[in-house]
């Protein structure tokens, strides 16, 4: 279990790095638009390749954020039950769901990715939009994405096996210190 733990936390250290790149695209793609609303409106010129390019880094901040969101637990929930259950009823939810949910959408979603994004780059698939941009490197986006939410989702089945086996106390389930 130690090595799985150890495994969990390489894991968390990765995610945790790849959103804290991802949120600098936020701004990155602020300027692109400040840059291309300014052109478009103050110069009467304006290009494919600008909205694409936003459009790809709309795209990035997504996929590749998804582990980073589901490690700080960011996804909506419609639950009726996990909330009013204890650590160990929402351990077993977390699981379960992950384990039968989570990991085979992730991994299937990236393995049907994977064939999008190669045809892409042996064909130099390109945007039919006049001054687009070359689609291959927002194709690649899809399994990288979906690869890396399912790193993070064997990283929570593995920390949710810790709880149930009373090695390890989640964070945001430890016991509130007193003032």
């Amino acid at each position: 279990m130690r090595v799985l733990l150890a495994l969990a936390r390489l894991i968390d250290a990765l995610t945790e790095r790849v959103g804290r790149l991802v949120i600098w695209l936020v701004l990155v793609a602020t300027l692109i638009s400040a840059g291309n609303a300014l052109a478009r409106y103050a110069l009467g010129a304006s290009s494919n390749a600008w909205l694409e390019i936003q459009w790809y880094l709309f795209g990035a901040m997504f996929l590749l954020a998804a582990g980073y969101t589901l490690k700080h637990n960011g996804h909506v929930r419609i639950d009726i039950l996990y909330h009013r259950l204890g650590a160990r009823g929402q351990a077993w939810i977390d699981f379960a769901g992950g384990l039968l949910f989570l990991l085979p959408m992730a991994l299937l979603l990236m393995w049907l990715a994977w064939p999008m994004f190669v045809d892409a780059w042996v064909t130099h698939e390109m945007s039919p939009d006049a001054g687009g941009l070359v689609r291959w490197p927002v194709k690649l986006l899809l399994p990288v994405g979906f690869a890396l939410l399912a790193l993070q989702g064997i990283a929570e089945v593995i920390k949710r096996i810790g709880v149930l086996s009373g090695r390890l106390v989640l964070p945001h389930e430890a016991p509130e210190e007193e003032v």
